[in-house]
């Protein structure tokens, strides 16, 4: 890698994007699946004549923008039209509907909503209608699916200088309660990029792959990756593997993943060929958004050949570590990734101490990547400790290497009968039961424990399924304290996941089973 790819300096989205087409006009930045291609030099032309055409409309600096788009080459131009004018920006991933649309465009005030008009089998004009009629807000609704408005970009003012500014809204989803605005500037989702390249190690030979919704907060952190990086990405609408796996292995992807249910799919793609790789290019999986069972990724290593680097990330702070491809295999094996470029990290137990190396307490954060607050203010004095430290809500200790290594969540620790029992120790035993697909643990209300235990299994296609007695005897031969075993299992076809990085729902599975008649199991010896 040359020092050029290493050092480009940019404050603002806008400012990267121009060194880099200066760098490396000619270099293919996107390919999408109906083998469009668009260079560094082509994409920053395409987003100023976009940026020319929306100062026509009255996008100026400060105008609120909700876009709902899929994974375009348009998508991405118009992103950065946006970054050009100094808009504030709020991406909306494609499956959200009336209730969440609504509630988002009402708390943002937006000003134009872009939407891709009638896609994937849904009328998304008509949505922002009945918003208008339901919600009493009726931003400026543009179709830009296929075609961007465009102008003379000698019109436009001066490109923004200041990366500090809020410019970027990204909501939580939210299962029990509305969604969180989370407010991010160019400064701190390029400082999440950077984290994210150097970590990876990429070079101008790799090639990426983008499988999920560029709406998603990893969206523009895997961008700004490609940009400093100079290096390209192959971009798919809408996932599906069998299209995807065509698609990677003709263009040469170097990088594949999403998070472990997208690990899951191409692991099962390869064992219908075993010993002929699915994409003969790739080096290695990565990705994010739920925890990782250790035994993904023997399963990937031994039946791949490549190594999964797993990485930890949130919407407030999308890039907290990440594994990288001289990790060592326990470290990959074990951890979610060493700290990323510029990121502070401290374990903090429940009497508010720093925890020492090995030592669990919740992840707090600090650094140029972290959030610059929620839409609703109110909410910033329980997500900031009085030092300042964003409170994750995630648990776990930094080993003996320095990589961190996450054991659960604040919530999802279950308290039966007063002890604290992680619902991920006991999932990452149990994924590695052969007739289980994948499993969630959860804490049901239970009138004599406070809580139980309930393993909740995704079953193997065609094969039997687990019983509570299997369950038992093989957690017992594993050394898991019986205190720990769960007394309920229960077994799906499928675990509830989001449509995003298909994460598994908890608050789904316990709002399924949380009424559900049951009956203890004989007492155990």
């Amino acid at each position: 890698m040359s020092s050029q790819e290493t050092m480009l300096q940019a404050t603002t989205m806008w400012e990267l994007l121009e060194a880099r087409a200066a760098a490396s006009p000619d270099v293919v930045v996107l390919i999408d699946q109906d083998d469009r291609e668009i260079t560094f030099g082509a994409l920053r032309d395409l987003a100023e004549r976009t940026a020319a055409g929306l100062h026509g409309m009255g996008v100026t600096a400060g105008t609120r923008v909700t876009w709902q788009l899929p994974t375009r080459i348009e998508t991405v131009a118009l992103s950065l039209a946006l970054a050009r004018l100094g808009a504030v920006q709020n991406p909306i991933i494609p499956i959200y509907r009336d209730r969440e649309v609504g509630f988002v465009v009402g708390q943002t005030g937006a000003e134009f909503l872009c939407v891709p008009g009638d896609w994937n089998g849904f009328d998304f004009v008509a949505m922002a209608e009945r918003i208008a009629a339901d919600h009493g807000v009726a931003p400026t609704v543009l179709v830009t699916y296929d075609s961007l408005p465009s102008g003379d970009p000698s019109t436009l003012p001066p490109a923004p200088t200041d990366g500090e500014g809020v410019r970027w809204i990204y909501y939580t989803s939210g299962t029990t309660s509305a969604p969180k605005g989370v407010k991010h500037s160019d400064s701190t989702l390029m400082a999440g990029g950077l984290g994210l390249a150097d970590a990876l190690e990429l070079t101008t030979d790799d090639v990426g792959s983008i499988a999920f919704p560029y709406a998603h907060i990893a969206g523009p952190d895997y961008l700004m990756m490609l940009l400093y990086r100079g290096c390209g990405a192959v971009i798919v609408e809408a996932f599906q593997l069998e299209a995807a796996v065509d698609l990677f292995s003709r263009k040469g992807a170097t990088m594949a993943g999403g998070g472990p249910a997208f690990y899951q799919m191409y692991l099962a793609k390869q064992r219908t060929q075993p010993g002929v790789p699915i994409i003969p290019s790739l080096r290695l999986l990565s990705g994010g958004g739920a925890p990782k069972p250790p035994e993904m990724f023997v399963e990937v290593l031994e039946e791949m050949g490549i190594p999964v680097c797993h990485g930890y990330g949130m919407t407030e702070c999308p890039m907290i570590a990440q594994g990288g491809p001289t990790d060592t295999h326990d470290q990959l094996m074990f951890s979610d990734g060493a700290p990323v470029t510029g990121i502070h990290i401290r374990m903090v137990d429940a009497d508010g101490r720093v925890c020492g190396p090995g030592e669990d307490g919740e992840v707090r954060l600090k650094g140029p990547m972290v959030f610059k607050g929620y839409t609703d203010s109110s909410l910033d004095a329980d997500a900031f400790d009085s030092d300042g430290w964003f409170r994750t809500g995630d648990l776990g200790h930094i080993d003996e290497s320095g990589h961190v290594v996450l054991t659960g969540r604040l919530k999802d620790v279950i308290i039966r009968k007063g002890e604290n029992i992680s619902a991920k120790e006991i999932e990452d035993l149990l994924y590695q039961h052969p007739l289980v697909n994948d499993v969630a643990v959860v804490g049901l209300p239970d009138r004599e424990r406070g809580e139980r235990v309930c393993a909740v299994v995704e079953r193997v296609p065609g094969a039997d399924d687990l019983t509570l007695e299997e369950m038992v005897s093989y957690l017992k031969a594993a050394d898991l304290m019986m205190q720990k075993v769960p007394e309920q299992l229960e077994i799906l076809d499928e675990l509830p996941r989001n449509q995003t990085l298909r994460k598994v729902l908890k608050q789904d599975i316990r709002d399924m089973f949380r009424d559900k008649p049951w009956s203890p199991p004989p007492r155990r010896s």
